[in-house]
């Protein structure tokens, strides 16, 4: 079987990405399109479980430099447990969120540098890069004024944080858009969901011409 495709979808807190995700899913299912959907970080158990660390609330005195490790850390088990087999055996692998991640809000928010995340990162997936990558752009403030009306979505540690920390993870993601315009597409998030999900199916015929 032929090597798959490995698709990443990436945004800002509130941007809809696992929304749209979600409901990629379902249309490649659809289309008996063969796909693996995962998350990062997360996925699998060992990186569900530095997840729950990550993300926990209480965990406000976490340093900048342990939490872009422990991402790079349940990213390379995510990938050698989960993606990598699948990719080999041909499937789609749509991940929601992926190296870019720790590139925005570690190297840029965080101050750490981008090209020290990226180092990290290196040696976590040994280069392996995305087919394509969907970026959802969106004013934080509409992102977090999302978040403050889903009385279902769990709130995590980065929704915690300040807006001026949220301004600094999405001018992260342009500049990365502008440092890769030919992986990374540009998907407007304030627009309606079909929209949305419109212009998603539209970029992801650049690598899947049949769908």
């Amino acid at each position: 079987m032929s090597k798959g495709l490995f698709i990443t979808l990436e945004g800002g807190e509130g941007s809809g990405k696992t929304t749209m995700i979600t409901r990629l899913s379902d249309y490649l299912r659809e289309r008996d399109i063969p796909y693996l959907l995962t998350r990062e970080p997360g996925g699998i158990d060992i990186a569900e479980k530095i997840r729950s660390i990550i993300l926990d609330p209480e965990h406000t005195a976490m340093d900048a430099r342990t939490e872009a490790l422990l991402y790079a850390a349940a990213r390379r088990q995510h990938l050698v447990e989960k993606v990598i087999p699948a990719l080999e055996e041909g499937f789609i692998v749509l991940c929601d969120r992926f190296v870019d991640s720790s590139l925005a809000y570690q190297g840029y928010a965080r101050g750490i540098g981008v090209e020290e995340i990226r180092s990290i990162n290196l040696f976590a997936t040994e280069n392996i890069t995305p087919d394509l990558t969907l970026y959802f752009d969106v004013e934080p403030e509409i992102g977090l004024a999302r978040i403050a009306a889903n009385q279902g979505r769990e709130i995590n540690r980065l929704d915690m944080e300040s807006r001026l920390f949220h301004d600094k993870v999405r001018s992260g993601y342009l500049k990365l858009v502008q440092s890769e315009p030919e992986r990374i597409k540009v998907i407007d998030a304030s627009l309606s969901p079909d929209e949305v999900f419109c212009s998603l199916i539209a970029n992801l015929r650049c690598v899947l011409k049949d769908i």
